[in-house]
């Protein structure tokens, strides 16, 4: 039975001054808050539960696309293990379920819920409690250039690409603070997405910010296991309207959650992802 809920999601809104919106990757280790210039703002939203309709949900229409199948690795403790025995495994399942021809897997992250730990080094990273797209049309051609060889990536980027998110729960089901996802049907992309500088301690990378709009649909998988997945599309270079191009998406504290439920851990891979 589908277990609708209504979560309250952090929307975003451009700095007052009008300046160039940043976010730094690290939290302040003193305050354990996020170092950024613009303003959150919370919204009650009705959450669909997807479970039992997942077909209704795919990469071209709605911008991500659930699925089920069970990872060999299961430790997900050493970043050398999960790259070697997690990334080959994840894109043979990316390719089966696109159709892509190739896959370049430029990094990982492992989210373990810890209340009052400062999300300020990659050991430590938190759930996101915000809207957000993780790329822009800027810092995904970046990508290619970064993670391939010059001597590749401009017919590369000829050719259609993606970047998608393989993002499944760790070592119990995903009650507590679930990730939610936004239907781009739903979304307005001219009005609704601003880019965000991402400050890295040695680089700048680039994602979107979302504003509020009534319109959004937003959906989850209620308590989805480790044996379950879903592909999350960050962005396509296909953009004349004819497939979803990128998916907002959050997590989200469930206030029906019950008590003394195991804290949420997961992980999410990032994936260059190219067709002929």
């Amino acid at each position: 039975m589908a277990s609708n809920t209504t979560g309250t999601l952090n929307y975003f809104v451009a700095p007052p001054d009008g300046s160039r919106p940043y976010t730094n990757i690290n939290a302040d280790s003193t305050t354990g808050k996020p170092i950024h210039n613009w303003i959150q703002e919370p919204h009650d939203m009705q959450i669909e539960d997807a479970r039992g309709k997942e077909e209704l949900y795919k990469l071209d229409n709605a911008g991500f696309q659930y699925g089920r199948e069970a990872a060999n690795h299961t430790s997900f403790l050493k970043d050398d293990e999960i790259e070697r025995e997690y990334y080959p495994e994840s894109i043979d399942l990316i390719k089966r379920v696109t159709g892509a021809t190739s896959i370049v897997i430029f990094d990982h992250t492992i989210r373990r819920r810890r209340p009052g730990e400062a999300d300020d080094s990659p050991q430590k990273r938190q759930p996101v409690s915000l809207v957000h797209v993780d790329q822009t049309t800027e810092s995904a051609i970046s990508r290619v250039h970064r993670h391939l060889p010059p001597t590749e990536a401009p017919a590369l980027l000829r050719r259609r690409f993606q970047i998608i998110n393989l993002w499944r729960p760790i070592s119990h089901a995903a009650v507590d603070w679930p990730l939610a996802l936004c239907d781009f049907r739903s979304v307005d992309v001219e009005k609704d997405l601003l880019p965000v500088a991402l400050i890295y301690p040695d680089r700048e990378g680039e994602t979107l910010g979302v504003k509020y709009n009534s319109d959004h649909r937003w959906k989850y998988m209620k308590a989805m296991t480790p044996e379950e997945f879903v592909l999350i599309k960050c962005f396509d270079s296909i953009q004349d309207g004819s497939v979803a191009r990128l998916t907002p998406h959050t997590g989200f504290q469930d206030p029906n959650t019950p008590d003394g439920t195991p804290l949420r851990e997961s992980i999410e891979l990032r994936a260059l992802v190219f067709y002929d």
